[in-house]
């Protein structure tokens, strides 16, 4: 049972000790990590878990990329302890029945379940483990996300908060609605915001829409002689769903926004007072077009890394509050297919284990926003945009008690937690000023698709909480008391 002496809380200049049960099962942790004992704090902060409204764990149907298992490991590592997954599986998670010798679908139906909505619900219980973070999910705006017509509510209602699913004991019910991976089709739509709006879901919107091209349109793509994508493709798709909010009143939010126009657009949208919010990413921040050269095709992703204008107006658009979020768009791949022609290659990075340090040095040591600033954009906006409620490392606080201002989250007994995961607190333990370097050779996840290898970076999460429980540690050994 480790117990972290004078951690500081995140938004306050006080320091507490937090004893940490340990996990049910093994504790993740790095070689050599702490796991026990009485360990010296200074330098960290507590914070809420962070949370990830857009990753895509590829499961079931393409666990050769990535898996539940996997993919929430990468999470604990990377100091998450929420995350809510995209609907590109296959089957594709529209609740529609799954069908014998489909992709994916024999995995669903020999485990039991109906669909991949259902077997997602209960892969806990499916596989006999217990996963290092909390998740939900999102459901298909189309159906099989094809955007020729929308997906059926009859065939997903049950999986809603307070539907008949989560009453028979699942934690990982449908909060949102996308088609990620592409843009909600004009065909489908109308009918899309109607059924987000009659299940008190929120539309993501893959916010650009292209059927040519491979990266940003500009002088770099003719200088590399690859087929361009134009910003315009963003700013169609966000002007068109802002009119359709503007229209129907549908909450919608734009994800992975990338251009200057765009921005301008929901700058636009929200004076105007319309129920718009966008995120971006940690790639868009720290990279743009003209990295295409350097990294290839671990720099190819959809929307496409655009020009240093955009990069620029991307971090005004932080620096402003424009941005409401930070997502990671974690997009697991295998070695092989990156390692392709860039025109062939798929798209897409991952970026759970190292997206608070790629923000936090581009961010944070760039004099964008500050440390407290980040924490909001990536674990408090985030975690409550999902529905729940970050940890009040406050009410925690205020738990400690004696001399030694200890705080035993073993024996917590007025803390509020969030009611749909009600176990216990989830937290992160942060080191923003270890410097340290990117190895994907490391990596929890089953991928190494990122451009960050050999980075030199700095803030670490050194330990992950959820439900008040140790479940991933790199903290030092030169860390523990008394060394």
């Amino acid at each position: 049972m480790p117990t972290l002496h004078g951690v500081r809380l995140w938004d306050e200049d006080r320091t507490i000790d937090l004893r940490i049960p340990d996990a049910d099962g093994p504790c993740l942790h790095d070689e050599d990590a702490l796991t026990d004992g009485d360990i010296d704090a200074e330098g960290y902060i507590l914070a809420p878990g962070l949370a990830d409204p857009h990753v895509h764990f590829r499961d079931p149907g393409q666990t050769r990329k990535e898996s539940m298992i996997s993919g929430a490991r990468a999470a604990a590592s990377g100091g998450y302890t929420q995350a809510l997954v995209m609907p590109n599986t296959l089957p594709a998670l529209d609740g529609a029945p799954a069908r014998r010798g489909e992709t994916g679908a024999d995995e669903v139906l020999d485990a039991g379940a109906r669909d991949a909505i259902d077997y997602l619900q209960h892969y806990e219980t499916i596989h006999g483990l217990d996963l290092p973070v909390h998740y939900d999910l999102s459901v298909c705006a189309s159906a099989d996300r094809a955007g020729e017509r929308p997906s059926d509510p009859r065939d997903w209602s049950r999986y809603l908060v307070g539907g008949e699913a989560e009453h028979q004991g699942s934690r990982h019910p449908v909060t949102a609605m996308s088609d990620d991976g592409s843009a909600v089709s004009d065909t489908v739509l109308d009918a899309a915001l109607a059924h987000a709006r009659g299940a008190h879901l929120r539309l993501l919107e893959h916010c650009e829409h292209h059927e040519a091209g491979v990266m940003n349109e500009g002088s770099v793509n003719r200088r590399l002689g690859l087929p361009g994508i134009p910003a315009s493709t963003e700013l169609t798709i966000v002007e068109r769903d802002i009119d359709a909010a503007r229209r129907t009143g549908t909450p919608i939010h734009f994800q992975h926004v990338s251009t200057a126009k765009a921005f301008d657009a929901v700058r636009g949208a929200k004076r105007e007072g319309l129920p718009i919010t966008c995120e971006t990413a940690p790639h868009y921040l720290a990279l743009c077009d003209e990295d295409v050269a350097r990294y290839g095709t671990l720099a190819k992703m959809n929307p496409p890394l655009r020009s240093r204008g955009d990069r620029e107006a991307t971090l005004r658009a932080i620096a402003d509050g424009t941005v409401d979020m930070i997502a990671t768009d974690h997009a697991p791949h295998t070695t092989l297919e990156k390692q392709g022609t860039f025109l062939e290659a798929p798209n897409g990075i991952i970026g759970l284990e190292t997206a608070y340090a790629v923000c936090h040095s581009v961010l944070v040591d760039g004099w964008i926003i500050d440390e407290r600033r980040l924490i909001e954009l990536m674990a408090v906006a985030p975690t409550r945009f999902m529905g729940h409620a970050p940890t009040d490392v406050h009410a925690l606080a205020a738990q400690a008690h004696g001399p030694s201002r200890v705080v035993d989250l073993g024996g917590l007994s007025d803390l509020s937690v969030d009611a749909r995961n009600p176990q216990g607190a989830n937290l992160v333990v942060l080191c923003p000023g270890q410097r340290w370097t990117i190895d994907p050779e490391r990596f929890h996840s089953m991928a190494r698709n990122t451009p960050f290898g050999g980075w030199h970076v700095s803030g670490l999460p050194v330990a992950t909480i959820m439900d008040s429980r140790l479940v991933f540690s790199r903290i030092p050994r030169t860390r523990r008391q008394g060394a």
